[in-house]
Formats: structure tokens, sequence, C-alpha cells
């Protein structure tokens, strides 16, 4: 449809656009999930917002407990905060980054309270959005306590556990390989090249429609064993960022625990942590749920992750992951060697557990996900920020000049 190049992100705004509104809803500002609107820009803007309403999902449950204290203590110095995007020379004020880089919600906790929180376009505090691959964390966090309690043993192949993918590439693959992005898979993640494994894998399992012929597989399950093994190169080696390794994760998880995961993130991360409001997750046609970028949570619960992570494993007084998996994480593999080239704004950054890990001076580590979804860890600053969006360009090295100036910037003004 667009490239984005004709939109900015005032004229772009899903509510200005009048997406969805009317009863009916005029032909020229539908959003048809058969065409993958949803997927499109501008529509994303509106769509990322709602997306239920286009694929199946299922539910994570929040339970019947009360929600936890997330406590306010809201400042008005935030919002003038000069901010110069990496590599610029001039500086723009912090609220109007944010409508540059397409937000479409912002919230920072410092010291266990927020202190910023921003909606824009349709979201708003009680809005679920696609969060894209920061499910991966959440799924990664989950195998690590699985780990530590013995469960899941990271030397073991995959094929130990999952015999159905014993022929695949990932069959002599360690659990360690698959977590830390280190497969040596024949398998390519471009977003923008429509012949690319995962645009193949998106029609699989039905998050975007598929061709009228097409022949693929049906599901998740009848996918993964058709990945190819690169015998270039052996497992453990090098980092490649390949999503098909989340879903690896996801099924060991269901197998492990005998249930859907979107049941185990249920009780091992929404009701210990009180979250405040019930989340999705896109499932494909055979209701497995999409690990490696199907979740959809409230920008406050994803806040409360964060804090709880920073917190080593508690929130509010309830402990949510055990300290030990918390440091684990923390630490990342010690083994970067990435494709540095491919990520031009993490210089020197490493991946492991489904987390990234900037190795800069404040220890900061992220979960991300494409089109500018992010929670980003500062422990030094005692700081947390939540943001989702909906920018043009899915590839997060377009949004991250400006969105990583922000955070450092806010965790500067609020060491003081």
């Amino acid at each position: 449809m667009t490239d984005g190049t004709d939109f900015d992100g005032l004229n772009s705004d899903p509510v200005k656009m009048a997406w969805m509104q009317g009863a009916p809803v005029p032909q020229d500002r539908l959003i048809n999930p058969d065409h993958a609107d949803h997927m499109r820009f501008p529509k994303t803007r509106w769509a990322f917002s709602n997306m239920r309403k286009f694929v199946p999902t299922a539910r994570i449950g929040r339970g019947e407990g009360p929600a936890s204290h997330l406590p306010f203590a809201l400042r008005e110095d935030l919002d003038a905060l000069p901010v110069t995007p990496l590599g610029g020379s001039s500086s723009m004020r912090l609220d109007e980054s944010l409508t540059a880089n397409f937000t479409d919600g912002f919230l920072v906790m410092h010291r266990g309270a927020v202190v910023f929180e921003r909606y824009f376009g349709v979201s708003g505090p009680a809005t679920t959005h696609i969060a894209f691959s920061i499910t991966k964390s959440f799924y990664g966090t989950i195998a690590e306590m699985l780990v530590e309690e013995g469960k899941l043993d990271p030397a073991k192949t995959v094929a130990h556990y999952l015999p159905e993918l014993a022929e695949s590439g990932f069959g002599d693959a360690t659990v360690r390989d698959v977590l830390d992005m280190r497969t040596a898979l024949d398998w390519s993640e471009v977003y923008d090249d429509n012949n690319s494994d995962i645009i193949k894998f998106s029609a699989a399992v039905r998050m975007v429609p598929r061709h009228p012929d097409y022949s693929g597989a049906n599901d998740m399950y009848s996918y993964l064993p058709s990945v190819k093994r690169d015998h270039s190169s052996a497992h453990g080696d090098m980092y490649n960022y390949r999503t098909v390794n989340t879903e690896v994760i996801g099924w060991l998880i269901g197998r492990i625990e005998g249930k859907s995961s979107d049941k185990v993130l249920s009780e091992r991360i929404w009701q210990p942590l009180g979250m405040e409001m019930d989340a999705d997750i896109i499932c494909d046609p055979a209701l497995v749920p999409f690990a490696g970028g199907g979740m959809n949570p409230c920008l406050r619960d994803m806040a409360r992750f964060g804090e709880m992570m920073r917190c080593g494993g508690s929130f509010d007084g309830r402990r949510v992951v055990p300290e030990a998996v918390v440091d684990r994480i923390k630490a990342g593999s010690g083994h970067p060697g990435m494709h540095r080239d491919d990520y031009p704004s993490l210089p020197g950054f490493d991946y492991s557990s489904q987390w990234w890990h900037m190795n800069d001076d404040h220890g900061c580590y992220s979960a991300r996900g494409i089109h500018g979804q992010a929670i980003w860890i500062d422990p030094v600053a005692e700081m947390v920020i939540a943001r989702f969006a909906s920018m043009p360009v899915a590839a997060n090295p377009a949004s991250d000049p400006l969105s990583l100036a922000t955070y450092r910037a806010i965790a500067g003004h609020l060491m003081g």
C-alpha cells in the first residue's frame, strides 16, 4: 500500500484517518484482513491496537485476584526534555520525538512509580496492543524458569525433548542454542521480502491471508519440521535472529508443562504478577499460540513485567521469577559474536534467553519487537520504559536512532 514515506506521525493518526469509523464502515475506511490490511501501514496504526478483530487469539487470563499496586508519581518536566537522535545534530522535545516515531503508547517508571504516561491515536490505558517480538522475552523467561527447576536441560538437544524435530534443522541444536538464537538454520527473516521464510511462516500460521494456491504447512507444528539446517556453519557459532527458534521454545514449554503455552503464561506470569488486564495471543489454525510475536498486552502490564525484572523477579511484594533466573538473563551470553552490521544502533550488543543486552555502562537490557515495541530496563537509572508503536518500517534500526536517544535522555534526566 505504502512504505510510509507519504505519512508522518501526525497525518497518519488513525483517528484523523477515520479507520473503521461508521456503521457501516465506508469501504475506503475499512481494514480488511482478507487483504492483509491489518499489516499494511497506515492502517496498522488502528489495527495494532485491535488485533483480536483480525486474527484468532487465545486469552492469557489474569485470574480473579486484585491487580498488583502500580504507584503513580507523574512529573511535568519530561514533555519538554530535549532529545537528539543518534547521529543527529539538532534536538526536539520529548513529546515531539514520540509523535515523530509513530508512538502509540509510552510509559516510564522510575524507582517503582509511573512518572510519565502518554497515549496516541486509538490507544489508551485499557487498550491491548500487539507487542510482536517482546513476546519472545516472556517465553525466554519462562524457559529459564524451567531450567532453574531442573525440568529443562539447556545442554540437551531439541530432539531429546521434541523427537518430531529430529530430522529438522533444529534436531541437533541444543536448547541453549535455541534460547540464544545461535542455531544454524537455512531460514531467512527479511520482513519486506515476500519470498522470505518469515513471510511464508506468517502464511502457515495465518498471521496474514494465504494465496489461493497456497500448499504449505497448515499450522505451527507441521511447519517447524520443514525448517532446514545450514550445513555451512555449526550450531552455537554465530547469532542469527530467527523467529522460529522461539516457536520451538513455545513447543518445549507446552511439552514440559503439559498444557498450551497461553495457560502457562497465565499461571507463571499474569496471575502471580497481578496483571491489570487479560492479554491475548495470536494462534495458528490449530490454536497453537504464536510464541515468536503474538502477544497483545496493555502497556501498564508490560511495565509491570519490566519493573519485576528490574527488581530481581519481585513486584509489589510478590515473588514471580526466581532471582537466579533474572541474574542469568541480565548477565547475557558472554560471547556476542554478532552480525553487528545488521544493528548499527546497537554496537557491542548481546542476545541471550530471548533478551537483548546493550553491554553499556548502565547494563541496560531490553525486550524488543518490530515496528517499535519495547520494554527497556535501565538498572543504573532505576528506570523501566514500556513502548507501543506502529512504525511504517518493521525492522527496528529504522526507529532506534530516535527511540534509543529518547530512553537515554530520560535516564540522564531522572538521574539528575
